[in-house]
């Protein structure tokens, strides 16, 4: 039950992550629907995780207090606010963009590890050590689930 728990979190997590770098990278097409499990309520082509929604996520799976809630949505909507401009800011470049999201998610990520006590951070911990690793086999082109360039040789 933890397991596929943790795995839930860290795959809704991803999608969270990924979606803005993947628009950033390859561009967005404003035609594409949102998408599935993803709310759209900035209109067609906007890839956002709702703020609430992950809150609500996060809370389920690392027991977050109602003052933990609270700060945790402050911090996810601040991000949102931040990554939404960026994305609409075509004078940087698409590495710059990138660049620039990764930093602004990394600052949320911290901002909410430390709004964390011991044992939810080490749950966050794994949920983020798990991102990473699907993050870089994804990024580099690997299928989810294949073994590192290192073990397929």
């Amino acid at each position: 039950m933890l397991k596929s728990s943790l795995l839930a979190l860290t795959l809704a997590g991803l999608l969270y992550a990924v979606t803005p770098l993947a628009n950033a990278q390859y561009g967005s097409n404003d035609q594409q629907a949102a998408p599935a499990g993803e709310a759209s309520e900035h209109g067609p082509g906007h890839h956002g995780f709702d703020p609430a929604k992950r809150t609500e996520m996060l809370t389920r799976h690392l027991n977050l207090t109602s003052d933990q809630q609270a700060k945790v949505q402050d911090i996810l909507k601040s991000e949102q606010t931040q990554m939404e401009k960026l994305h609409s800011d075509s004078s940087i470049s698409k590495e710059d963009r990138r660049s620039k999201m990764m930093d602004i998610h990394k600052a949320s990520d911290d901002q909410i590890r430390e709004l964390l006590d011991a044992n939810q951070q080490k749950k966050f911990d794994a949920m983020q050590a798990k991102r990473e690793q699907w993050m870089q086999n994804h990024h580099h082109g690997q299928a989810p689930g294949a073994p590192p360039e290192s073990e397929q040789k």
